[in-house]
């Protein structure tokens, strides 16, 4: 187990029976969605027994989130999961009360052990996505490559924090959701994208609801979850060291966003699975 401090929820718990007919879904956080929105998106989806994750993709702030996930669920199972992903941002949270640049490498630390993450039998495979500081080529971070670096690279926002040396090149986050490989395929046939606002670049497969079949046609079904109160929390991307009840209103906000998407695209959600 990892290191814990004393502003932990709970403590990471053992992996309970896994349920075996599941639906899989791949996942993106684009990075111009805020870090506590897609928590609550997280967090929600945590709470469906019929669905688990796939492959995850992030970039942005996102990055640390997908990291997060990554770790509980290998040491915890769903339960561990969300304690993860809730002790992380506390950390965030008691951040702000310090005079700190850029506190994000320490709170990782603390948050996660890079090496479960990269095992082979860690129960998603995660890519972390960077731009390149000089040339602006997007570079994908995999399996070995993963790294603390890595997604504190993803995180910094290009400008105004320094970029993050990799190999002898340096790298920050990017801001365009539309380069986000989006036609490649997927093992799952089925991608979630969580996203600050829709781009005309993300139209949905016209068969997209999730079911035991494949997709009708032949492309990848593409679902988006977007948070509609996207510019009101814009402001919160240069600073997202942030009041707890701030973080848990977005958070709250991409629970019932989530929770939206499930009642529309999974009829076998269940409504009544909600956050306490």
């Amino acid at each position: 187990m990892h290191i814990q401090t004393g502003i932990e929820t709970d403590e990471l718990v053992a992996a309970g029976p896994e349920v075996t007919d599941m639906q899989v879904v791949d996942i993106v956080l684009t990075s111009d969605a805020h870090g506590a929105f897609v928590w609550g998106v997280l967090d929600r989806l945590l709470d469906e027994p019929a669905l688990s994750f796939g492959n995850i993709t992030a970039s942005g702030f996102g990055a640390t989130e997908a990291a997060v996930l990554a770790y509980g669920l290998a040491l915890g199972g769903r339960r561990g999961a969300r304690t993860a992903l809730t002790n992380f941002w506390r950390r965030v949270s008691h951040a702000s009360m310090f005079d700190a640049a850029n506190p994000l490498r320490s709170i990782l630390e603390q948050s996660i052990d890079i090496a479960e993450i990269r095992k082979t039998g860690c129960p998603v495979s995660l890519s972390i996505q960077a731009s390149n500081s000089r040339t602006d080529a997007l570079k994908t971070f995999a399996s070995d490559q993963l790294s603390i670096d890595a997604i504190l690279a993803a995180a910094t926002i290009p400008f105004f924090f320094p970029a993050v040396e990799i190999g002898g090149d340096t790298y920050w986050g990017h801001g365009d959701a539309s380069a986000l490989p989006l036609v490649q395929p997927f093992e799952t046939g089925h991608r979630l994208i969580v996203t600050g606002k829709a781009s005309l670049s993300m139209t949905p497969c016209a068969d997209r609801r999730l079911a035991a079949s494949p997709c009708s046609i032949t492309c990848t079904p593409i679902h988006i979850i977007f948070d509609s109160q996207h510019q009101a929390a814009s402001a919160l991307f240069t600073r997202p060291w942030t009041d707890w009840g701030e973080l848990t209103d977005m958070r709250d906000r991409g629970r019932q966003r989530a929770e939206d998407w499930l009642l529309a695209e999974c009829p076998t959600a269940d409504s009544n699975n909600r956050y306490v």
